[in-house]
């Protein structure tokens, strides 16, 4: 193929010799003529094809590339592979592009991009969600307009971004953590992670070390001044035997918080799964009742109403601990000549309810989400006086999560509260009726009685 230079030379080439021919022929005013209209032909014909290349730059970006002739063949095919070269490169571009949009959305993470004035560019739908953002109403607002938290002003404002910080967002209980990446000519990727959970957990950890370094503090105090007073002074047997008495109830006291500590453990480790077998519900429930009027001393009325004998999937031990923790519960906090109600039935879907109501103290509302919480105490000084660990409702919870079972508490100040276990169908199967024996009425007017219903 001739080159496009050798082929423009083409056309002046012919007018040229039209010229000479004409000249030779007719004389110089008509080869003068042939050359006015052979340069006037050839100077159209570029102006035409100029013409074209004007109306297609100053066109829509995505119209076609007009076509040409002679050499303007050449020129008009070149522009073409450039600019199917360059669609096909901004088609790569896009799917880039959008490929890093998806990737950017997948994170779990807020991401924001912000230009050198902190002005938003982008940001990713979890972003939206953590600072509160309307994309793309809010893009090239400045950032600090709508995280008004001074911490998160102070940090961009330093421009001192090694370290995270922490931001509490108001319009919806979240603690983010706030990163900062510089990248480019001064822009900036913000990204925001939500750490209430692990916040939460870490709470709960600092909490744990000091409750039990708290709770072991005090019995061991408590001993370590009896010891030192029995090693300085000579008392008398009977003051020596009282001191001795005391220690060892702190002892016991010492002894039972190790022991729902580990208890605990055992049940939060997924190395240890339950020991289950099928058991029957009502000799645990009697045994329940028996346990419940030892421990209340004849000072309250205990009452047992089964609905529905029936036999129950699980860790019998487990599930007795956990039913006699909410019992032992209901007598720590039930004044004397109180009423303590144990029912057990199975419920319509096929489930089983054991509920333990009692005519206690009651709990208010802002504290029942957190009473599962480990060594959480309502009232930290009665808490003590009745001798718990604070770990029984902790240990009532992860047996029923080793269950698939759920706690339900119903409870106001004054009026007594009502702990209710829920398990599941699957693990609940409906038997014949028992017979349960009633105990004399005498007895049962004063440390309670059983019945089945």
């Amino acid at each position: 193929m001739k080159s496009a230079f050798r082929r423009g030379l083409a056309s002046p080439a012919l007018a040229a010799l039209a010229t000479l021919v004409a000249w030779a022929v007719a004389g110089p005013a008509w080869a003068a003529g042939v050359l006015a209209v052979g340069a006037g032909a050839i100077i159209l014909f570029h102006l035409r094809h100029l013409q074209r290349v004007s109306d297609w730059a100053s066109g829509p970006l995505d119209a076609e590339v007009p076509s040409g002739s002679g050499v303007w063949a050449d020129a008009f095919a070149a522009i073409h592979r450039r600019v199917r070269l360059r669609k096909a490169q901004q088609r790569e571009m896009g799917s880039i592009i959008e490929r890093f949009r998806k990737a950017a959305e997948a994170i779990p993470d807020g991401v924001l991009l912000l230009d050198r004035h902190g002005h938003i560019e982008w940001a990713n739908a979890r972003a939206e969600q953590y600072v509160g953002l309307a994309m793309p109403a809010d893009r090239g607002r400045p950032i600090v307009n709508l995280m008004r938290q001074p911490e998160f002003i102070r940090f961009m404002e330093g421009g001192e971004y090694a370290e995270p910080v922490l931001v509490e967002q108001s319009r919806e209980p979240h603690l983010l953590s706030i990163q900062v990446v510089p990248y480019g000519a001064s822009e900036k990727m913000l990204l925001a992670r939500d750490v209430t959970q692990l916040e939460a957990v870490a709470r709960m950890r600092r909490d744990f070390i000091a409750n039990v370094s708290h709770e072991l503090k005090t019995p061991l105090t408590v001993i370590a001044g009896f010891i030192e007073t029995l090693q300085d002074l000579d008392l008398e047997p009977r003051q020596r035997e009282r001191y001795l008495a005391l220690m060892q109830d702190q002892a016991s006291n010492m002894q039972r918080l190790v022991d729902d500590l580990l208890a605990l453990s055992a049940l939060e480790s997924e190395h240890n799964p339950p020991n289950e077998a099928e058991f029957a519900l009502v000799p645990l429930l009697l045994e329940l009742s028996a346990q419940g009027k030892a421990l209340a001393h004849g000072q309250h009325e205990i009452e047992l109403i089964i609905g529905d004998a029936a036999t129950v999937v699980g860790s019998r031990d487990e599930l007795a601990s956990a039913f006699g923790n909410l019992v032992s519960n209901a007598i720590r906090y039930t004044p004397p000549g109180g009423r303590i109600v144990l029912a057990w039935e199975v419920a319509a879907d096929g489930g089983g309810r054991f509920s333990v109501k009692d005519s206690g103290i009651g709990i208010a509302r802002e504290h029942i989400p957190r009473l599962t919480e480990r060594f959480y105490r309502v009232d930290r000084s009665r808490s003590r006086a009745t001798g718990g660990t604070g770990l029984g409702l902790a240990i009532v919870k992860h047996v029923l999560l080793r269950h698939q079972a759920e706690l339900e508490i119903d409870s106001e100040p004054g009026e007594g509260s009502t702990f209710t276990v829920v398990l599941p169908p699957r693990r609940v199967k409906r038997a014949p009726a028992v017979a349960v024996e009633r105990p004399p009425v005498a007895q049962a007017s004063t440390a309670g009685g059983e019945t089945a219903d």
